[in-house]
C-alpha cells in the first residue's frame, strides 16, 4: 500500500474515534443504513470503506478482466490485460452472469460459471472488489436481454400476482444459490462469503432492455426492484449484497428524470449511471463532470456512494483518452473526485468473439502509455494500491 494512502486513511480513523472532537460533517459517513439490516461484517465493511476512501481516491475496474483479453483466453491463469500494461490488476472486478438463470454452464459471454466462481475469489483474496450484473433473458420470449420486439410486457408478468411469478422467483433462486456458493478461503477455517456489489435492471430508463422505459411503467420498474430485494434479502436470506442502482448517463442531467425510476432510499446502497455517450471525446468534458456532480450530490444527499459503474471509450482510439478525458473528469473537481469508482467494460478476444470490442489497452495498444500514466496519478487506485476494504475500521 503506498504510505499517503495509509497514513491518510489512519487519520481519518483517528479523527472519527479521538474523544471529544466533533466529528467534521465533510468525511464520510461510517454508520449509514444500508438495504440489509443483516448483511454480513465483511460486506458492511466494504461499503464503510467504499464511502471514507472515495474523498480522496478513485477505484479503477475492468470487466471480465482474469477471464480473457484481446490476445488470450481463460487457459492462461494469472494472465489480465490491465495488469500486463500496468503491473496491477484492477481494484474492481466486473461479472456477468447472464443466462445463470437458464441453468446453462457458461454466460451470455461464453464465461464458465465455476471458473467465475474461482475468479471472483482469486480477486476478493487478493483485496478487489466484486460487482456483478444480470443481463436476464426475456421471461415471456425466452430471448435475450435485448429481446424488445413486440409489446410483450414481461415485468408486470413477474410481478406478484403476475403469471410467470413463480417462474421468475425460481430464477431469483438460482441467483440466491450462486450468490451463497461465493466463499473465500474455503476449507481454510476463515471461510466467509464474499460481499458482491449487484447491479440488476440497469440501464432502465432507456428502452434496450426488456425492464427499460418503454416496456413499463415507473410503478412497475420499482415494484420488481423492491420485489427483488425482499425475496432475495427476507426469503433467500442472501446477505452478502450492496444494492447499485445505476441508470443510463442521460437521466443524469435531470434530478427529476433520475427520480421517475428509482425504487426508494430503503432499497438502495450505491447510486451510479453507465455513460458511454458523454466520455468519448474532451468537448464533451461539460456534460460529463456535471453527471459526475449530479450523481455524487445526489447519493450524499441519501447518505448513499455515488459510483460510475459503466463507462468507456469502444477500442479506445484516442490514444491520451485515459488522462485527457477519463481522468480530466474524475479529477476536474473536489465534487467529481468523490466519485467511489469507475469500470470499464470487457476486453472482447479477438480470435474467438467480437474484434475491436475493448474497453482497457493490452500491451502495444496506442493508448497503453497513457494508461500508465493513469494509473500512476495519486487520485486512482488500482488493486496493488488498495486498503483492506473487508475489515471494519
Amino acid at each position: 500500500m503506498r504510505l499517503h494512502i495509509f497514513l491518510s486513511l489512519a487519520l481519518l480513523i483517528l479523527l472519527f474515534f479521538l474523544p471529544g472532537c466533533e466529528r467534521d460533517p465533510t468525511l464520510p459517513v461510517a454508520d449509514m443504513t444500508l438495504v440489509d439490516p443483516n448483511a454480513t461484517t465483511e460486506t458492511r465493511a466494504l461499503f464503510t470503506n467504499l464511502d471514507r476512501i472515495r474523498h480522496d481516491y478513485v477505484l479503477f475496474g475492468h470487466q471480465d478482466d482474469l477471464a480473457y483479453g484481446v490476445h488470450w483466453r481463460n487457459d492462461e491463469p494469472g494472465r489480465s490485460d490491465v495488469m500486463e500494461v500496468t503491473g496491477s490488476y484492477p481494484a474492481v472486478y466486473g461479472w456477468e452472469i447472464g443466462d445463470l438463470e437458464l441453468g446453462a454452464s457458461h454466460n451470455l459471454d461464453n464465461v464458465n460459471f465455476d471458473e467465475m466462481r474461482g475468479w471472483i475469489r482469486e480477486g476478493y483474496e487478493r483485496g478487489g472488489v466484486i460487482t456483478i450484473s444480470w443481463h436476464m433473458n426475456n421471461p415471456v420470449t425466452g430471448g435475450d436481454a435485448w429481446d424488445v420486439e413486440g409489446d410483450h410486457r414481461a415485468v408486470p408478468k413477474i410481478l406478484p400476482g403476475g403469471e410467470l411469478h413463480e417462474k421468475f422467483k425460481v430464477w431469483l433462486d438460482t441467483f440466491a444459490e450462486f450468490a451463497g456458493s461465493l466463499v473465500a478461503h474455503p476449507g481454510t477455517g476463515n471461510e466467509h462469503l464474499i460481499p458482491v456489489i449487484f447491479r440488476p435492471y440497469h440501464e432502465h430508463t432507456g428502452s434496450w432492455f426488456w425492464w427499460g422505459a418503454d416496456h413499463c411503467t415507473p410503478d412497475e420498474y420499482n415494484k420488481l426492484w423492491q420485489f427483488t430485494v425482499e425475496y432475495l434479502r427476507d426469503e433467500k436470506s442472501v446477505h452478502n449484497l450492496l444494492w447499485a442502482f445505476s441508470p443510463a448517463g442521460n437521466v443524469a442531467d435531470s434530478e427529476e428524470a433520475y427520480l421517475e425510476r428509482y425504487p426508494g432510499d430503503a432499497y438502495v446502497d450505491i447510486v451510479g449511471f453507465d455513460d458511454y455517450g458523454s466520455v468519448r471525446e474532451p468537448y464533451q468534458l461539460e456534460q460529463f463532470t456535471n453527471r459526475l456532480r449530479f450523481v455524487v450530490n445526489f447519493a450524499e444527499a441519501r447518505r448513499k456512494i455515488p459510483a460510475l459503474p459503466e463507462t468507456g471509450y469502444e477500442a479506445i482510439p484516442d490514444p491520451e483518452w485515459w488522462t485527457g478525458t477519463l481522468l480530466a473528469a474524475l479529477n476536474h473537481d473536489s465534487t467529481t473526485r468523490r466519485i467511489a469508482w469507475v469500470l470499464v467494460w470487457r476486453n472482447s478476444n479477438e480470435a474467438t468473439d467480437r474484434q475491436n470490442h475493448f474497453y482497457a489497452p493490452y500491451p502495444g495498444h496506442p493508448s497503453a502509455y497513457d494508461f500508465v500514466e493513469f494509473h500512476d496519478h495519486p487520485l486512482i487506485l488500482f488493486e496493488d494500491d488498495l486498503p483492506d476494504m473487508y475489515i471494519q475500521p
